[in-house]
This record gives structure tokens, C-alpha cells and sequence, in this order.
């Protein structure tokens, strides 16, 4: 059997060691986990999207929440491309083979893309997040709705562009077979890729600016809210955001972590590396997926004008009377707090309650 510009599989394989141990972690978090948690963290940001298309929540957090949730879905159809692979290696090997062959190097790029994304996403949140706590009068100036366009695209256009180089990191190529005579596919590095000083130093400058810089910022950021908070005195109400802020650190910590020093830390890469490495990044990467599923949910389940206008368009029998009244109260005590109030007269007054209704 011919073949041009093919591979002849004649050298010696990877070392067999946790090999049963990869395919095992493949099995488990592919065909399993995958599914489920894309399933899931699907219908949630594609509901969430819907809620936040309303015209009545139109303003500068839920603009930045949308474009969190469209940053989650393009993840989460990477990983069900990803999936739909690993099914097909299960049924027809074969054409499992071919699919991983051609449509893994450029799920890679998406996957690093959406993920840059993502985090300066969460980031630009909590920013906003910081100037309503702790800088109310500058809410108007600072929080408006065309800056939150304008921040989120700019975050899409240059995080997609800066994760380029990851659509050049694999080449699919044809191998030969001795044994049988037929042609599989694999994967390669690329020139670019196969030079050692262009892949550490671009590993350790995309996880710098994917992982360690934004959690550092969310950090410094949520630190800032909780003294804001604090200062502003509201009592039990105070503990729902605070366990917000709490919950969206453990898990970008436990979610991002791992991936990140398996790649700086270790200098690790993916499809490439060995059986152990493999199978560890199947579950670090299923951590992500997590992060992705559930990161617009940790935002939204403590907005109280998201989930009024989700129960009006979905469940609109589950609406409690009195929603709004109780908790507009708490909010007037944080502006009574902050010197808002006196500041600004009663009409502007009302446009700040209105605003910090969104934190």
C-alpha cells in the first residue's frame, strides 16, 4: 500500500507505564464525566444568555456575564468535539484515530483561546464588582454599558490573537504501519513548537497571563470587596457575597492550579508528553471544564435581578412576593453607609440603588 509523505512506524514506542492508567483516565473523564459536566454547564449558560438578552437586564455586569457565558459555551463545544473523538476511538478506532488526527490541534487552540478569555472575563467582573463596593460615586463614570462592550471585545480580541500560536502547535501525520500495512495518524510537534527556548518561554507567558496574573488580581481585587463590605456594615446579608467571593476563589484555585503547574512548574505539555502526563492532564483538564460549567452559575445564583427575571421568563409561579422591596432596602443601607446619599440628592440617589442591585 503507497502512501506520500508518510511516517513509517518503525521506531520504538513510548514506554508502556501508565499507559492502562491514561486510558483508564480517558474512559472515565471522556466518556463520562465530559458529557455530563458539558451537558450541564451548557443548558446553564445558554438559560443565562437568554435571561441576559432581556431588555431589562441590560447594564455594564450583565454585559460582562454574557460574554462570560458565550467565552463557557465556546469551551464547552471544544470539549464535546473532544468527546465525540473519544467515542468514535471507542466504536470505530479507526475513524476515532482519523478524527483525533485532524480535529485535535485546533480544539487545542480553542481551548487555550476561551480559556484566556474567560479568566480576564472573571477579572473584569470583579474589578467592577470593587468600584461598586468600595467606590460608589464613581459607578456612573466607570460602569457604563458601552465600556463593558468595549472592555469584553477588546478581552475576545486579544486573547484569541495572543493564543495563536497554539493552532501551530500539532501537525497530523501519517503513519505506516509495518505490521499491517495500514495508515494511521498522529500527532507531531510543529518546527516552531519542536524548539525548546520558543515552547517554555511561550508556556510560561500564556500561563502567566491565563492563570497566575488573574488570579493574583482576583485576589488583591476580592480582598479589597470583603474590606468594602465590611466598612459598609449590612449585617446577614452581607455573608451571601462573601460566600461568593469565597466560593469564586476555591475554585479558580482548585480548577486552575493543577493545569498551571503542570505547564509552568513542571514544563509539561499535552498530547506529546507520556502516559502519566496524559492521563493526569485528561483530569486537570476536566477541572477546567468544571470551572467553565459553573463559573457563570457562581456569579449569577447571588444576583437577585437575574434570577427575578429568570423566574419571570421560566417559572414564573415560583416568584416571591416582596423579592425586590427587602433587598433594595439593604442596598439604600450601603449607600447610606458610603455617604452616597448625601452626596448626590434623591434622584441620583435612586440611579446608584438602582446600579448597586447588580453587585
Amino acid at each position: 500500500m503507497g502512501c506520500q509523505n508518510c511516517v513509517v512506524a518503525n521506531q520504538p514506542e513510548q514506554p508502556i507505564e501508565f499507559k492502562e492508567f491514561y486510558y483508564q483516565a480517558r474512559f472515565v473523564t471522556g466518556l463520562i464525566f465530559f458529557p455530563t459536566v458539558c451537558v450541564l454547564g451548557m443548558i446553564g449558560n445558554i438559560l443565562g444568555i437568554i435571561v441576559m438578552c432581556q431588555k431589562q437586564m441590560r447594564s455594564s455586569t450583565n454585559i460582562y456575564l454574557l460574554s462570560l457565558a458565550i467565552s463557557d459555551c465556546i469551551k464547552i463545544l471544544s470539549d464535546v468535539l473532544y468527546f465525540l473523538v473519544i467515542l468514535l476511538s471507542e466504536v470505530d478506532p479507526s475513524t476515532g484515530n482519523k478524527a483525533l488526527g485532524f480535529v485535535y490541534p485546533y480544539a487545542h487552540y480553542i481551548f487555550n483561546a476561551s480559556l484566556c478569555v474567560s479568566a480576564w472575563l472573571t477579572v473584569s467582573v470583579a474589578f467592577e464588582r470593587y468600584i461598586y463596593v468600595c467606590h460608589p460615586t464613581r459607578v456612573k463614570r466607570l460602569c457604563s454599558i458601552s465600556r463593558a462592550k468595549t472592555i469584553s471585545t477588546t478581552v475576545f480580541v486579544i486573547m484569541m490573537v495572543f493564543s495563536v500560536p497554539y493552532a501551530m502547535r500539532y501537525k497530523t501525520i501519517e503513519v505506516l504501519q509495518n505490521t499491517t500495512q495500514s495508515i494511521s495518524y498522529d500527532l507531531h510537534l510543529t518546527d516552531l513548537w519542536a524548539n525548546e527556548t520558543f515552547a517554555k518561554t511561550f508556556n510560561w507567558l500564556h500561563y502567566f497571563v491565563r492563570s497566575i496574573i488573574p488570579l493574583f488580581l482576583l485576589i488583591i481585587l476580592n480582598t479589597c470587596i470583603l474590606y468594602g463590605i465590611r466598612r459598609c456594615r449590612l449585617g446577614r446579608r452581607k455573608h451571601r457575597i462573601t460566600v461568593m467571593l469565597i466560593v469564586i476563589i476555591i475554585v479558580f484555585l482548585i480548577c486552575i492550579v493543577p493545569d498551571a503547574i503542570m505547564s509552568t512548574c513542571l514544563g509539561l505539555g499535552y498530547y506529546e508528553e507520556n502516559y502519566l502526563a496524559r492521563g493526569i492532564r485528561e483530569i486537570t483538564d476536566l477541572l477546567l471544564l468544571i470551572n467553565t460549567g459553573v463559573n457563570f452559575i457562581i456569579y449569577c445564583i447571588f444576583n437577585t435581578i437575574f434570577w427575578r427575571n429568570f423566574q419571570e421568563l421560566f417559572c414564573p409561579c415560583c416568584i416571591t412576593p416582596g423579592f425586590y422591596i427587602e433587598d433594595s432596602n439593604v442596598r439604600r443601607l450601603s449607600l447610606i453607609a458610603r455617604g452616597s446619599l448625601r452626596m448626590n440628592g434623591n434622584r441620583r440617589s435612586i440611579n446608584d440603588d438602582k446600579l448597586l442591585t447588580e453587585v
